[in-house]
């Protein structure tokens, strides 16, 4: 027997045509923002309203069996990123809003699954707003809120045990509303790779803090902003904050560095992005 859940709002429920809703939902179509193998990301109108939706076709025994030699915890379909949200929403960190979600099949290598979620709307990623900081900086007051507010998310996240392990500056987002008046609205997005654990985790901090570090190492930041980050961070939170730690943060952030501004890499991406197009 096919194990099946869904989860879908009354205001979804009338677009979805046929009997089948959880088939309605996967053959949804719209503008594509992420084509990859096993998952595909689109935005699409429904009822005229913006909607973004994670569609997840399976796996693959392959990849499940690599995560494992790994280590790692293969992420399956889109309930990872379904409990990611319901816990950020716990924690009150923003992030886009659930509005239906699916899973169907009792195999992990070809489960199915999607996710819908509220389009945010007009926001910012801290990615785009920080690319012409080296030569045309911010306001300084207004920078170092934004640092002291990106610090407060990060260690309410790693202190409740949450990792996003693509913790970059693009999956940082403002209220580009607020952003106007220099206001700041702080939304933490793409979650389908989270990971939680019971308590904090050091090590899995350490990656997040990595991948934010790379991430700002282009955007003309100075060493005082580098330290009152991690002072902002590190407040009663000192599994995280120990000198071998940043140590480790500077260590891996120098090699994913090195790594995307390789050729194959860059060439990688490049593939990508034609895809997608």
């Amino acid at each position: 027997m096919t194990k099946k859940t869904l989860v879908v709002s009354n205001e979804i429920k009338p677009h979805l045509v046929g009997h089948d809703a959880f088939s309605a939902m996967m053959n949804l179509s719209g503008k594509v923002f992420r084509d990859v193998r096993g998952r595909k990301t689109m935005q699409l109108m429904l009822g005229g309203k913006s909607y973004f939706i994670k569609q997840h076709f399976g796996v693959g025994w392959a990849e499940i069996i690599k995560n494992l030699l790994s280590f790692k915890k293969p992420i399956l379909g889109a309930m990872t990123e379904v409990n990611a949200i319901q816990k950020l929403n716990e924690i009150g960190i923003a992030t886009t809003p659930l509005a239906a979600y699916g899973v169907s099949g009792c195999n992990p290598a070809t489960e199915q699954s999607f996710i819908l979620t509220d389009d945010l709307g007009d926001i910012v990623s801290l990615e785009d707003l920080c690319l012409t900081w080296a030569s045309n900086p911010p306001t300084i007051k207004f920078k170092r809120r934004l640092i002291i507010e990106v610090a407060k998310l990060a260690r309410k996240l790693h202190e409740r045990g949450v990792n996003h392990r693509d913790f970059y500056l693009c999956h940082l987002c403002l209220d580009a509303e607020l952003l106007k008046n220099e206001e700041i609205k702080l939304y933490l997005i793409d979650l389908h790779r989270v990971l939680m654990h019971r308590s904090a985790s050091q090590k899995h901090s350490m990656k997040d803090m990595a991948a934010l570090y790379f991430s700002s190492m282009d955007v003309g930041l100075s060493p005082r902003d580098y330290l009152r980050f991690k002072r902002y961070y590190g407040q009663g939170f000192s599994i995280c904050t120990s000198p071998h730690f940043w140590r480790q943060v500077e260590t891996r952030a120098q090699k994913l560095y090195a790594k995307f501004h390789s050729d194959k890499f860059q060439k990688r991406l490049a593939n990508e992005k034609r895809l997608v197009e």
